[in-house]
């Protein structure tokens, strides 16, 4: 068989040398030419007159067909076949779309690119070059670079390739077609190929599932899937008083909350000098003081606070509240006696919030004065 020209090589040394060579082959009007080198040259891309590549426009186009893809899928979901209404929001929230339309628009992007680049610009599964295993690409991927005129370019003629290559100081040679290139017929469904697809796809799912769910799952690393942990009021041998549920540390304080810093033991009268009233008599505070005054004060001493318990001896009658002992006492007698108890009434700090128990005393002081009403106070 007659071997077929594929194109005239030249080998220069020097990256200058490869620019200049690029220039001239460009300056000639040759457009079906190539230079390789064997890492990037800085301004080679001019050189060569190189114009933008096409395959943006095929990542634009497949950017967008992902992007209109997934709004469409999106929409159809939450208006026609799965539609909820998520905190008030419409069925079709174009901020709920977002995140995936622009991940989905990414994705096939980058595929639709990946995929145009093997199948139409690398013409894959075609694996074979005529340069393939040339001394020509044995040596520019070393340490040479080199230039190459296609013979199909419009104006090959050999001789002028030939003078127009020693002219820039080329060592010029041939590289013929292949006939492994010209025999092969590109066949996508071949079986080979096919039974090859198959088993990098099935290499690939055995792999991310082996890796993603036994390798990353291995101990130590079991991401807490296992946690040893205790059913709520269950025992265990692990503490020495066999309770799982804990107490906090003794002294421990919630944050935000101020403790109170008095006892029961601590009297009410000498408490009182030290405690100072922050509620200002309010319509809001009164109100306040008179709900929880009701709630959980009025069963032993009264709605008015008179003493006329409701409890029907259950418990001794408090004192009433308008006697000159109670009248006189400052603010923070009554409200120690609310927080910590006194005698069998117990305390209410746990019921009452700080702010409740002094509009509690609040109220008291309303009805202390109400009952004992000055002649002032009814004109």
């Amino acid at each position: 068989m007659e071997k077929k020209l594929y194109s005239i090589n030249a080998i220069y040394h020097t990256p200058n040398d490869i620019i200049r060579a690029a220039k001239a082959v460009r300056d000639a009007g040759y457009t079906k030419f190539d230079v390789h080198t064997p890492y990037p040259v800085h301004g080679l891309d001019g050189a060569m007159g190189l114009k933008e590549t096409k395959l943006g426009f095929v990542t634009l186009a497949a950017g967008i067909l992902g992007a209109v893809g997934m709004i469409s899928f999106a929409s159809w979901v939450a208006v026609v076949d799965y539609p909820q209404v998520i905190g008030g929001k419409p069925y079709w929230s174009w901020p709920a779309f977002v995140p995936v339309t622009y991940e989905i628009a990414v994705l096939l992007a980058v595929l639709g690119t990946v995929g145009a680049m093997i199948a139409f610009f690398f013409k894959f599964p075609n694996t074979s070059h005529p340069l393939h295993d040339t001394p020509y690409m044995k040596k520019v991927s070393s340490d040479k670079f080199g230039v190459t005129i296609q013979a199909e370019d419009p104006q090959f003629d050999e001789k002028k390739v030939r003078d127009l290559l020693k002219t820039t100081g080329g060592e010029v040679e041939e590289v013929h077609y292949t006939e492994e290139f010209l025999t092969f017929k590109p066949n996508t469904f071949e079986p080979k190929f096919l039974l090859l697809l198959a088993g990098i796809a099935l290499a690939t799912s055995a792999g991310g599932y082996l890796y993603f769910n036994k390798v990353l799952y291995l101990p130590p690393f079991d991401w807490m899937v296992e946690q040893p942990r205790f059913d709520v009021q269950s025992t265990t041998d692990l503490f020495d008083d066999g309770l799982t549920m804990r107490l906090p540390v003794e002294g421990t304080i919630a944050r935000g909350f101020m403790p109170y810093p008095y006892t029961l033991g601590a009297k009410a009268d000498s408490v009182g000098k030290l405690l100072v009233n922050p509620v200002v008599k309010t319509a809001a505070s009164l109100d306040l003081g008179k709900r929880k005054y009701l709630t959980y004060c009025s069963p032993c001493h009264g709605n008015f606070g008179s003493g006329d318990s409701r409890m029907n001896g259950q418990f001794p009658n408090p004192p009433t509240l308008h006697s000159d002992k109670v009248r006189t006492w400052p603010d923070g007698a009554i409200f120690h006696t609310i927080t910590v108890g006194q005698n069998v009434m117990p305390g209410y700090q746990y019921q009452l919030s700080r702010e409740e128990r002094w509009a509690v005393v609040n109220y008291i002081r309303t009805l202390q004065r109400a009952y004992n009403a000055k002649e002032s106070d009814l004109q």
